[in-house]
């Protein structure tokens, strides 16, 4: 996030401190079938390499629920810093892949057996290096923008991955220049249109681009009207408003308002409505529950502009034109929420300097969550500061969670006794 860069710099690392929760997970009982589903059973072979958390940590780590698996470090990826994740399973042949965004590009590893990770190589930055990098995957193709000046958006084929044995400095199989700098991508994979979001085109909305060819990316709009985007989920929409069924459904992290725009005719975007709640500091990002009944929101700044523990937001989207907040749930920690996602009955989320952190969202509906689990892969403290994990991938179906880690590289967990 360009416009708190100094903030980055200026804060300072401190005191540590943990908290031990249940880590019984939930089932829904709201008619809704959200349940987290059981995972694929691990080779017992597996189970011996892995850290299991015990009696708080795995090694150095504090954790409640889920071991470590393995730990892919800058030093073996050459780079400095670490910033988004995501992941990708080879469907002919069944392997799995984590992503991360690098200073200088970005890295590809094989997670197969996840306690013995393969780091593939880079694709490195098409320009210069930054802080900031985000993958998104659509039809075995990896695309990524950087807030790198004159970056646009690399187009890498995914299966490349199958035959590579030793660490290999990737090249682009297209690139797309209609912007520069971007902060982040987003892809609705039914539709096969990317969105990329926070670039020097559009105001900092979003940029529509046709994937569906994905070496010959296509412009085929935009959106300007609400400014800024720093985040989003786009989604074909098949929850309770009669009205938007069927329709491509743009909900933004605009800064100060999550913002629901209908993109289904790229030529004419419709803003749907506009909502906040109390204290915004910076709205970050935000998920869609399974059946697109409720959005789940973060905030990045309110626990350094108000001194709050982490605050994640409820809103129930059953009438889009007429969203409506039903809870705010506060976590344990005064640690800065990031990037979350949601599997079943169970919110990812992200917590910088807190680790990741596990939260049972099956009372959602009540605007009832409940913390259940956590891997803090920066054991220095929980403080308020831009330490820690940046992101995670949770939607594996072994149950592998890719983690990254700012300060650390790419971390794999899993829930213990899985």
């Amino acid at each position: 996030m360009k416009r708190f860069v100094l903030i980055f710099l200026l804060l300072v690392i401190a005191s540590c401190s943990d908290n031990d929760m249940d880590s019984e997970l939930l089932s829904s009982d709201d008619g809704i079938d959200m349940e987290d589903p059981d995972p694929t059973p691990v080779d017992p072979e597996e189970e011996d390499e892995r850290t299991p958390c015990e009696n708080g940590f795995a090694g150095d780590y504090p954790c409640n629920g889920y071991d470590l698996m393995a730990l892919v470090s800058l030093e073996e990826m050459d780079a400095e810093s670490a910033s988004d994740s995501w992941g990708w399973t080879d469907a002919a042949t069944g392997k799995e892949y984590a992503f991360i965004g690098l200073n200088n590009g970005t890295g590809f590893v094989d997670i197969s057996s996840p306690s013995k990770p393969v780091y593939l190589g880079k694709l490195p930055t098409r320009t210069v290096s930054s802080s900031w990098r985000d993958i998104k995957v659509y039809n075995n193709y990896a695309f990524v923008v950087s807030e790198a000046t004159d970056h646009g958006m690399q187009v890498f084929d995914l299966t490349r991955l199958r035959d590579i044995d030793t660490p290999t400095t990737f090249d682009a199989d297209a690139e797309y220049l209609e912007f520069g700098s971007a902060h982040n991508i987003v892809i609705n994979e039914d539709s096969g249109f990317a969105y990329v979001v926070g670039s020097d085109t559009f105001s900092g909305g979003a940029h529509f681009i046709n994937i569906q060819n994905p070496e010959n990316p296509v412009f085929a709009g935009g959106y300007a009207g609400d400014s800024y985007t720093h985040d989003a989920q786009v989604v074909t929409y098949h929850g309770l408003d009669a009205d938007y069924i069927g329709h491509e459904i743009y909900v933004g992290s605009n800064e100060d308002s999550v913002t629901i725009i209908d993109v289904t005719d790229k030529s004419n975007p419709i803003i749907i409505a506009k909502t906040t709640y109390p204290n915004v500091g910076y709205v970050h990002q935000g998920w869609f529950t399974e059946d697109h009944h409720y959005y789940l929101v973060n905030d990045e700044l309110d626990e350094i502009n108000f001194g709050f523990n982490t605050r994640t937001f409820v809103f129930d989207f059953s009438d889009m034109d007429n969203p409506v907040q039903i809870g705010t749930y506060t976590g344990p920690t005064q640690a800065i929420d990031h990037n979350h996602y949601i599997k079943g009955s169970i919110l990812y989320q992200s917590n910088y300097s807190a680790g990741i952190r596990f939260v049972d969202i099956s009372d959602v509906a009540n605007g009832n969550l409940s913390e259940v689990g956590f891997f803090d892969t920066y054991p220095e403290n929980n403080e308020t500061s831009f330490n820690g994990v940046w992101s995670n991938y949770p939607f594996f179906d072994s149950g592998n969670i890719a983690v990254s880690d700012i300060n650390r590289g790419l971390f794999l967990i899993r829930r213990s006794g899985t």
